[in-house]
């Protein structure tokens, strides 16, 4: 009688209840290896590389690529080959079921530091492990088994080499990724060769009729295919335009009120899921106030990178008001001052909404706080920032502004108490002595939670970041 092995998928870090299938490296029938890359999932936070916890033929899989898998259900079904390694029993896999690290967990000790290869391959983890090892958290393209340290490889699928990520964004910017040169080592796709062919470089792009005919044939067979992956160009059935008019020319009757609206429900996955979850949880638990009012900007001196000046600002304040660069437990009823000005940075991605943090922000000069800035979003628009740089934060940033909006009410999402809104730039007509002046002005936002502190301190912690918006330099 066959051994069979059903396999839970496991916590993929930060204690997130579900994961998106993003991309199966086997199908039904296939046969293995141990820790050979079963399946990339994508998380609230990150996409990683499931390993197999096993080696035999696969009996079944749970869904296809775009399904939404909860933790803790079943992934996969193996049928067990003896005469293939396997792991022994009880041997840890690294991957819990159980509760991990949330909001100030520690960051891994230097005897868990390992070095990737240029080239994505295998990464290399110390010789000498500690006899129980600890859930790190989720981290893009490691993951911890037994007592190796598994990495995110560019695996070839459709006759194309290319890592889950690049693959995901291919799909997200409509890119043909069969299609696109590879100008990576040993003819992989990086992200930087599907970024140039969506923004339409000749040279990133073979001819119409370059592909090799496998990923020909895996772009033409719908086995695997789901909404994630986009109709190849010229190939997209046509859509009827809309008209007001019917065929016969005549002016269409609108319908009723009481008709539904067309439209299929699509399930929230990844980023958005998550954030649907927090953004309900923080309106179930603060108790929100927002106090507005502008910052004058008439004496700066020269361009100066706005960003890092109301960064600056709210480290000057947190400095003045301590209460505010704070975390606040509501069940304990406790409070939690920080001497550190740690800043969640809201940055905005068609896939939801990030938060990572600029740790050390009092510790920053402006230069520090760009570059420190940059490489964020950058990570974000590659999906390899650690999960551990997600949380954390002692106070947030949202610098709406930059699209639209004056005023707000941003949402503060706990343990933190205060969340700072930029809006939308202006020239106002100003009322000073002896007449009027047209000043440059930031509209300033700043919602609190009142059960951590008074209208007081929030009041003077937003006069302490006017007033140093309004320094020349």
């Amino acid at each position: 009688m066959s051994d069979k092995k059903t396999f839970l998928l496991p916590d993929l870090g930060e204690g997130l209840p579900d994961a998106t299938i993003v991309e199966w490296y086997v199908k039904v029938g296939d046969v293995i290896r141990l820790d050979d890359n079963l399946v990339s999932m994508e998380t609230a936070k990150a996409m990683v590389d499931v390993p197999s916890p096993v080696s035999g033929k696969v009996l079944r899989l749970a869904g296809a690529a775009g399904d939404v898998i909860v933790t803790g259900a079943m992934l996969a079904e193996f049928e067990i080959d003896p005469s293939m390694p396997q792991r022994a029993e009880g041997q840890d896999t690294g991957h819990h079921h159980g509760p991990s690290h949330g909001v100030g967990s520690h960051a891994p000790s230097d005897g868990d530091k390992v070095v990737a290869s240029d080239d994505g391959g295998a990464i290399s983890a110390p010789t000498a492990a500690p006899a129980k090892r600890e859930d790190a958290g989720t981290v893009v393209g490691a993951m911890q088994s037994s007592d190796a340290v598994r990495s995110e490889q560019a695996v070839a699928v459709g006759g194309v080499k290319a890592m889950p990520a690049v693959r995901a964004m291919a799909r997200k910017l409509g890119v043909d990724i069969a299609r696109v040169n590879a100008s990576g080592a040993d003819g992989v796709v990086t992200m930087d060769d599907v970024k140039r062919a969506a923004a339409g470089d000749p040279a990133a792009l073979r001819a119409a009729g370059g592909a090799s005919a496998p990923a020909a044939a895996a772009y033409a067979a719908p086995a695997q295919a789901t909404s994630f992956q986009p109709q190849a160009a010229g190939i997209a059935p046509a859509v009827a335009a809309r008209s007001t008019l019917s065929q016969s020319g005549k002016p269409m009757r609108t319908q009723p009120p009481g008709v539904a609206a067309s439209g299929q429900p699509e399930q929230l996955k990844g980023v958005r899921r998550n954030m649907a979850r927090v953004m309900a949880d923080a309106h179930a638990k603060v108790v929100p106030t927002t106090l507005c009012d502008d910052a004058d900007l008439h004496d700066w001196l020269g361009k100066q990178d706005i960003t890092a000046r109301l960064v600056r600002a709210i480290v000057v304040a947190c400095k003045t008001v301590p209460a505010l660069n704070a975390w606040f437990d509501g069940d304990a009823l406790s409070r939690t001052m920080h001497p550190n000005v740690d800043i969640g940075i809201a940055v905005d991605t068609d896939d939801g909404l990030f938060v990572p943090a600029l740790r050390n922000a009092d510790m920053l000069d402006a230069r520090g706080i760009r570059e420190g800035i940059n490489r964020l979003r950058a990570q974000v628009e590659a999906r390899s920032l650690p999960a551990s740089e997600l949380s954390g934060y002692t106070i947030s940033l949202s610098n709406f502004g930059m699209l639209a909006g004056r005023y707000a009410t941003p949402v503060v999402v706990p343990p933190c108490v205060a969340i700072v809104g930029a809006g939308k730039l202006s020239h106002d007509v100003v009322a000073v002595i002896g007449g009027i002046e047209v000043h440059r002005r930031m509209p300033i936002s700043l919602t609190f939670d009142h059960r951590a502190c008074t209208g007081g301190e929030a009041a003077r912690f937003l006069k302490a970041l006017l007033d140093d918006m309004a320094l020349p330099q």
